[in-house]
């Protein structure tokens, strides 16, 4: 088969990600790199051997007429260029969220499956087999589970400026809680019925109705709870920056992060290291029956063997290989979760999502 010609569009840390992914795979071929600045552009063009470079994606799109888009911009421009790209006839990767705000994400969804074409969400922890790992463990810990997730990255410098710019769209908690809400709901295998959110501002340098740090907490219909956490800045702390713990009757699984990783270190965030499993059953005196397990994970994927296995999805996806309507569901029902978490927030009440 003839490699599919894919379009790059964002030429920033995802973006140069993907873009080697595809320079590494023999079933795609980069037909251009896409960004509104012209340095980035031209060095991450310059890092894949030569090709065309585009200050606007439209420009791109028709002047090229790739099999497929990849778009790895700013939450806030998601919609507005898958929108454009499935118009044109192509077959789309999106970083999530695909949109902020649920009108955008749902006609997104819909257009793709009007025009039959792929649409892949780039869900990270769905192709990361230890945290697979880490859903089944959870998954044996009975019912109900009590699921404890945060990401607070200090960040500085380049990190803090990416950081100010994705929240000119979206709160922390939105951004990367969409991953964590995900996992939680394939861990209960379980409807999320309630949210409840609490935020702060810590920074002058971000409008007043932005927040830099917030905190979730959703109910399932099953009984589970689970909470996020998500801080950015320069003020934010390293103590108890990665914290991915689930807890049920039987016990717990924990996954042991790297504590040397700095928490803005974006190799780091997917990284489990190792998954400690802690068993409650308790002998006649009262004692521990089990000595808790730690299950080795060091052979993972670092983040770009990640992103190619996110390729190698997609890639599926396009072929007709790989059935998208529980992909598709759960970023549409993950966005829905933080969505209402921002709303819970700014209302000062729970919201309910049923």
């Amino acid at each position: 088969m003839e490699p599919l010609r894919v379009l790059v569009v964002g030429c920033g840390n995802m973006g140069t990600s993907h873009a080697l992914s595809y320079l590494a795979s023999p079933h795609f071929e980069i037909a251009g790199v896409v960004s509104r600045g012209e340095k980035s552009r031209d060095a991450l063009a310059a890092r894949l051997g030569g090709c065309p470079t585009f200050g606007d994606y439209r420009e791109a799109i028709l002047a090229v007429r790739p099999d497929a888009v990849c778009v790895a911009t700013y939450p806030g421009t998601h919609a507005e260029i898958a929108r454009f790209s499935l118009e044109n006839g192509c077959h789309v990767f999106v970083e999530k969220p695909i949109a902020t705000n649920m009108e955008d994400a749902e006609a997104v969804v819909s257009l793709a499956k009007k025009n039959g074409l792929a649409l892949v969400v780039g869900y990270i922890l769905q192709q990361h087999p230890a945290w697979n790992l880490f859903v089944h463990q959870a998954r044996q810990l009975g019912k109900p589970l009590v699921m404890r997730m945060n990401l607070n990255q200090q960040s500085c410098g380049a990190e803090w400026e990416t950081h100010k710019n994705i929240m000119s769209s979206l709160s922390p908690i939105a951004d990367c809680g969409v991953h964590y809400i995900e996992v939680m709901c394939r861990m209960t295998q379980s409807k999320p019925v309630r949210v409840h959110a609490i935020g702060a501002l810590l920074t002058n340098e971000l409008p007043a109705d932005r927040i830099n740090y917030g905190h979730l907490h959703v109910v399932f219909e099953d009984g589970s709870v689970g909470w996020y956490e998500a801080g950015w800045g320069p003020m934010m702390s390293e103590t108890a920056a990665f914290v991915k713990d689930v807890v049920g009757p039987l016990g717990s699984a924990t996954i042991i992060g790297n504590k040397e990783a700095g928490s803005a270190d974006i190799d780091a965030h997917s990284k489990t290291n190792a998954i400690q499993l802690h068993f409650s059953k308790l002998g006649s005196d009262g004692r521990f029956e089990k000595d808790d397990k730690i299950l080795n994970t060091t052979c993972e994927p670092d983040h770009q063997g990640l992103c190619d296995l996110e390729q190698e999805f997609f890639l599926r996806a396009i072929r007709g290989e790989a059935d998208l309507a529980d992909h598709l569901e759960s970023a549409l029902g993950s966005l829905r979760v933080v969505l209402a978490a921002e709303r819970s927030f700014r209302e000062g009440r729970s919201v309910d999502l049923a």
